[in-house]
This record gives structure tokens, C-alpha cells and sequence, in this order.
């Protein structure tokens, strides 16, 4: 669902500044953590290119907590919206847009830290007639390695809590889409615990979605931020490190094949690097791998990887 917006530029604007903030907020918090400095890279899409704008890549790699975590601003303008944002609202096929969004995606070292991807973002659109119609989308889920209920129980609430001024529909809506969404078809398999997703909204008009967008961003850091603390310490082995690498493969699986931010920002012509900084820095795939009934490594597939009410 879309809805006008009478000043495009004063809602970049507003929108632009928020979502830098939260950026920085992040990442100042993540290093903070790790004791690592974010490398950051600022960067361009030059006129002629097929899309124009900008934006701000920052990494962290080789950290003590975190083998790699990235989190990117972008602000893109393209002559016309990609497959993958059209398919819902035929209307806008060939029309200019504008993009803007912070996705991030955390890797940590101990395979009992989960790895964390959130994103939000905001596209707007200018119509035939000449009208602006935006919309919003994002969320936040987590993919442990090995579970533990407390850790998703406490995801979840993060987001129930966050999402509550809105409308008790949409923690049990949004935790719906986030497992249709958030799933390796072609295994049938979760990717991970879930946690809240939404896109193409604006059904609550601009101001009242842009707050819900704002409030599920403002409440990742005490989402996920607790859990980190409560595992980075914990003692593992070869066997545990051997079954992170294992599982990333399908983290990655899933960016591929299925992430629609993915194939939006490689359809629009957007920057490769940024796009794919969500990969992690080493993986493995095993054929047909069966784990030890009862063991935690069978745990994590039967109890966690199932689509389940948390709260």
C-alpha cells in the first residue's frame, strides 16, 4: 500500500538524518563492544551511472567479538523502479525512485553469539501524474548457531514491545511474515529464530509508519546488544567452530536466492560491495551432514529452526 506525500524533498531530508544517526549510534555501540574501529567508506554513483546517489559502507573485520560486521547507509535515485519493487503496484513500472536505507548484518567469532541482520528503508516514487506515493519496510530477525530459548524469547519481546504503540496486530503479523519470509524454500528450513519483517507499508499514513520504522530500529541495539554480552565468552572448539562455518552456508544460501533487498539493489545497478556486505568472511558446505540425535547440533534443527510462538 502506498500514500502521497505532498514535499518529496522535505521527507528525504527528515528520513536521510534519521537513518544516518542510527547508523552511527550503531556502530559506536558495536565497536564499543569489540574495542575495533569501523573502516568507513564513503562513496558515489556518478551521473551516467544506471543509478545515482550515495551513501556510507562501514566494516569491522578480524575483531575479537566480531568477525565481520556491516552496516550501511544508501540514498540511491534510479529513472525506474526494479522488478522486485514493482511486482505489487503495477502502476509505478518505469517511474523514478528514490531509495533510502540502513541494512546491516553482524557475524560474530563464537559460534554461540547469533549472527543478526536488521534493515530499514524507505522507497518513494513519482508517479505518471506527477503525485509522490512512499512506502516503508524492514525488520529484524537472528540466526543462532546453537539455541537457547532465553535468547529468542527475549528477541522476540524486544520486538513485541517496540511494535506495541502500534497496534496489537503487528508483532503476530510481522513475526508471521518474518517466517514466510525469512526461509530456505528449497531446503524447508528456517533460517533462523525469526524475528519481526514488514514491506511495502504505509497503511498507517506517512508520520504514524515512519514512527513504527523508527521505533523497530530504535530497539535493535537492547534486542540484540543483551544476548551478545550473555555468549561472547562462553568456551568452544573445533566442533562448535566447524558447525558455525557449516550453517553460514545457508545464511548465504538465502541472500542469494532469496533476499529481495539483495536482488533490488542488483537489478537497480547499485554498488556491489555494499550490497554483498552482509557475506561472512568464511564458510563451509558439507554433503548431506547429519548430526548426533541429541546432540546440540541436532537442537538447533529440530527445536529452533521451526517456525514456533516465542511469547
Amino acid at each position: 500500500m502506498t500514500a502521497e506525500v505532498s514535499q518529496s524533498g522535505d521527507v528525504t531530508v527528515q528520513v536521510g538524518n534519521y537513518l544516518r544517526g542510527l547508523q552511527a549510534r550503531i556502530t559506536g555501540a558495536i565497536s564499543e563492544i569489540d574495542g575495533s574501529a569501523f573502516l568507513t567508506d564513503a562513496w558515489h554513483k556518478e551521473p551516467g551511472d544506471k543509478l545515482q546517489g550515495q551513501g556510507i559502507t562501514q566494516i569491522l573485520e578480524n575483531g575479537p567479538v566480531f568477525e565481520r560486521a556491516g552496516c550501511g547507509f544508501s540514498h540511491v535515485r534510479g529513472p525506474s523502479l526494479p522488478p522486485s519493487a514493482t511486482q505489487h503496484r503495477p502502476g509505478l513500472v518505469g517511474v523514478p525512485f528514490e531509495a533510502m536505507g540502513v541494512s546491516l548484518v553482524f557475524h560474530p567469532r563464537n559460534p554461540y553469539v547469533p549472527t543478526v541482520h536488521m534493515n530499514v528503508r524507505m522507497i518513494s516514487a513519482t508517479a505518471s501524474d506527477g503525485s509522490v506515493v512512499c512506502w516503508f519496510g524492514g525488520g529484524m530477525d537472528l540466526t543462532p548457531y546453537y539455541g537457547f530459548e532465553e535468547d529468542a524469547v527475549h528477541f522476540h519481546q524486544s520486538c513485541k514491545t517496540a511494535l506495541a504503540p502500534f497496534g496489537d496486530d503487528k508483532y503476530p503479523r510481522f513475526k508471521t511474515w518474518c517466517d514466510d519470509y525469512f526461509c530456505n524454500k528449497h531446503r524447508g528450513e528456517q533460517r533462523g529464530v525469526g524475528g519481526v519483517f514488514f514491506d511495502d507499508f504505509q497503511e498507517l499514513g506517512f508520520e504514524r509508519s515512519l514512527a513504527m520504522m523508527q521505533s523497530v530500529a530504535d530497539s535493535f541495539l537492547g534486542a540484540y546488544l543483551p544476548i551478545v554480552l550473555r555468549r561472547k565468552d562462553t568456551p568452544y572448539g573445533e566442533r562448535e567452530r566447524n558447525f558455525q562455518l557449516y550453517r553460514r552456508g545457508r545464511y548465504v544460501e538465502f541472500n542469494l536466492v532469496w533476499d529481495r533487498g539483495t536482488h533490488f539493489g542488483l537489478q537497480s545497478g547499485g554498488r556491489t560491495e555494499s550490497i554483498l556486505l552482509s557475506m561472512p568472511p568464511l564458510v563451509s558446505w558439507a554433503y548431506s551432514q547429519v548430526h548426533a540425535p541429541g546432540s546440540p547440533e541436532a537442537a538447533l534443527t529440530e527445536q529452533f529452526l521451526v517456525r514456533r510462538e516465542w511469547l
